[in-house]
């Protein structure tokens, strides 16, 4: 138990900080904005700390389950953190329009940051990487679908008729990821994986542990997503607090907050890319954007229904430009079973031009 305990001084740290940071929030708040600042940056790191912990030991549940399961698992922590962190956010009057930024910026990190990135990289190292081409297809389609019926549709829909479309689109999400989770973990579950030859398959087995806490696991994954919610409750209003009238566009609050979910899965997909594993990344990458959309979409719409306040779920023009050109470039790309370097580039030159236009404030 010690032992164990060891292994997680980063969340305990975590855990401190979210301690210390209840009673010192009035006194951060009233110390002007740039300790404010600083203060809501420091949270945000200890953020950071616990969700890799968060994610380290899904990534041990998804070892002993295997993929497609652990793929799933993966991408569920995430969302699960982005979607505490929004909830806390939006429960202390944010921007209307933070749940639809975040979204967006999600995919746009998951897509061509992480998925770019790791192409890039492992094309430099191992030249074309194979994978399972049905999976990057499926997934495609279904994000393009999500996205179209909950961030695009919504500007054409009358004020007055917001209710219904929202409940519309609360079920739309729910029939949707049903439908994928049946086929992922059902009978078409191969198209989620991949069959690495069995000399790679016999040394990646040699390499995991030879034993998993699962229960150990599932309760520090659990702990770890109350401190999450925790530290966000008391980040949420400093970092509000010390970006006030800095001209700091308001999609960096968005950015930050897809940047937190996404972290751990930024260093599994590179660690997966390196080890010539592109069907994780892949995995990894494009169901992070779907989930993100099929889940965090119909919380946050029923949170709105509850409260009676509409998000603007709709993208501005040059949001839904950015999310077409993506997926058609996806499509491109991931039409043949094999990644590139180029490939890579592709999709991580959009995620600069993503950077660029959100510093624009655009």
């Amino acid at each position: 138990m010690l032992t164990s305990l060891k292994q997680e001084k980063f969340l305990l740290l975590a855990l401190l900080a979210a301690v210390a940071a209840y009673p010192l929030e009035h006194l951060l708040l009233s110390s002007g904005q740039g300790i404010a600042l600083m203060a809501g940056l420091v949270l945000i790191g200890f953020i950071v700390i616990a969700s890799m912990r968060v994610a380290h030991h899904a990534e041990l549940l998804a070892e002993k389950v295997g993929d497609p399961y652990g793929t799933m698992i993966l991408t569920l922590a995430a969302v699960l953190v982005e979607v505490v962190i929004l909830a806390i956010m939006m429960s202390n009057e944010a921007s209307p329009t933070l749940v639809r930024d975040t979204i967006y910026s999600a995919v746009m990190l998951d897509i061509n940051g992480i998925l770019g990135l790791a192409a890039l990289m492992g094309g430099i190292k191992h030249g074309e990487q194979p994978y399972n081409d049905d999976s990057a297809r499926t997934y495609s389609v279904m994000i393009l679908t999500a996205m179209g019926v909950s961030m695009v549709v919504p500007e054409f829909i009358p004020e007055a008729d917001w209710k219904v479309y929202s409940a519309f689109t609360i079920g739309a999400m729910v029939v949707l990821y049903t439908l994928f989770l049946r086929m992922q973990v059902g009978p078409h579950s191969y198209f989620f994986s991949y069959s690495y030859p069995q000399k790679r398959r016999n040394k990646e087995a040699q390499e995991q542990p030879d034993a998993i806490n699962l229960s150990w696991s599932i309760g520090i994954l659990v702990f770890g997503v109350v401190v999450i919610g925790a530290l966000a409750e008391v980040m949420s209003t400093t970092l509000d607090l010390g970006l006030e009238g800095t001209g700091a566009p308001p999609v960096i609050t968005a950015i930050l907050v897809a940047a937190i979910s996404a972290a751990p899965e930024i260093l599994t997909a590179l660690r997966a890319a390196l080890a010539n594993r592109m069907q994780s990344v892949v995995n990894v990458a494009l169901g992070a954007s779907l989930s993100t959309v099929i889940l965090t979409v119909p919380v946050m719409e029923a949170m709105a229904l509850y409260t009676g306040q509409p998000f603007q779920m709709a993208m501005t023009p040059v949001q839904t430009v950015m999310v077409f050109i993506t997926l058609i470039v996806s499509a491109i790309n991931l039409n043949d079973g094999e990644t590139n370097a180029i490939e890579g580039m592709t999709h991580f030159v959009l995620f600069a031009t993503f950077i660029m236009l959100s510093l624009l404030g655009l």
